[in-house]
């Protein structure tokens, strides 16, 4: 298993810290298409360290999962991660798009043991011939393949651990032991719970490079949604902002990309290796957060 982080993982020279990486979808059809091979354009001035493209789960978007990750490598130059989810997968099934993902010439995965089909929260049900945590996923790729390993972190603490903090602190410790090397956060609304998560890995030994996850605000009720399925926290004060504009789209954006430039400048002031923007395909955002960066 390799030992270099994402932060070397560039494509020509290293990078000066902090680092800037994406996530994408992939589109499910031409028009969609469209739309991202022009995010893509917009966002390659940003030299990114890395982009991860997600997986359906059960390998549903899998072909198109392939596809963006191979256009990636080609048009933006720089190290492509795949998501890789235990939901309705055998192990042979995920060990073959691990292979995929080094034929194609990936450089990493983001292990996840994804959602279950009622959401974050609903009962888990075991796929026959499958796995049922993510460690084992991590494991699985850490022994078969040479590729990177990342895995999910949860400054607001995962639906599932029911509030338990340390739990979460022991997952992550136990997926560093068996391979993992770096860990991408859910969207940071609150740039302490991100420090309290760093702190407690680090006062254990943990070496795991912490990528927090960025989203500009663009819909209120969307991220409303999005907090409610992921139990992720935004504090009190910053939803009663978005919600007095939530009938005003164009003061409600601005206000979304202001409150992602102060949670940027807060974590990278905190250390944060790098920033992973959350870009729902969409450039032009994430571009207005990043040109506003002090450090850009």
């Amino acid at each position: 298993m390799p030992s270099t982080d994402l932060n070397t993982l560039v494509s020509g020279d290293i990078p000066p810290q902090p680092t800037i990486s994406f996530e994408f979808f992939p589109p499910k059809d031409d028009p969609a298409a469209a739309i991202l091979n022009n995010t893509l354009t917009e966002l390659a001035k940003h030299r990114p360290a890395f982009v991860s493209v997600t997986y359906g789960a059960g390998g549903s978007t899998q072909d198109r999962t392939f596809a963006v990750a191979q256009s990636i490598l080609n048009t933006l130059k720089c190290r492509v991660i795949g998501h890789l989810t235990l939901v309705g997968s055998t192990e042979e099934q995920l060990s073959h798009v691990l292979e995929e993902y080094q034929k194609i010439g990936l450089s990493g995965v983001l292990a996840l043991r994804g959602d279950p089909v009622g959401g974050p929260t609903a009962p888990w049900t075991t796929t026959p011939g499958g796995y049922d945590y993510a460690d084992q996923l991590v494991d699985l790729i850490s022994r078969t393949t040479t590729l990177e390993v990342g895995v999910a972190a949860f400054p607001d603490v995962h639906p599932a651990s029911q509030g338990n903090f340390m739990q979460d602190i022991q997952v992550l410790l136990r997926k560093e032991e068996l391979g993992a090397t770096f860990a991408i956060t859910q969207f940071v609304f609150d740039s302490g719970r991100y420090e309290a998560l760093c702190d407690a890995l680090e006062s254990r030994g943990s070496r795991l490079r912490i990528y927090p996850g960025i989203m500009p605000v663009m819909n209120y009720n969307q991220i409303v949604r999005m907090l409610e399925l992921s139990g992720g926290y935004m504090p009190k004060a910053t939803r009663l902002r978005f919600a007095r504009y939530q009938n005003d789209p164009e003061s409600l954006k601005q206000l979304g990309i202001d409150i992602a430039v102060q949670i940027c400048e807060d974590v990278v002031a905190l250390g944060a290796p790098g920033l992973h923007f959350y870009t729902l395909n969409q450039s032009g955002p994430t571009d207005s957060v990043i040109s506003q960066l002090s450090f850009q």
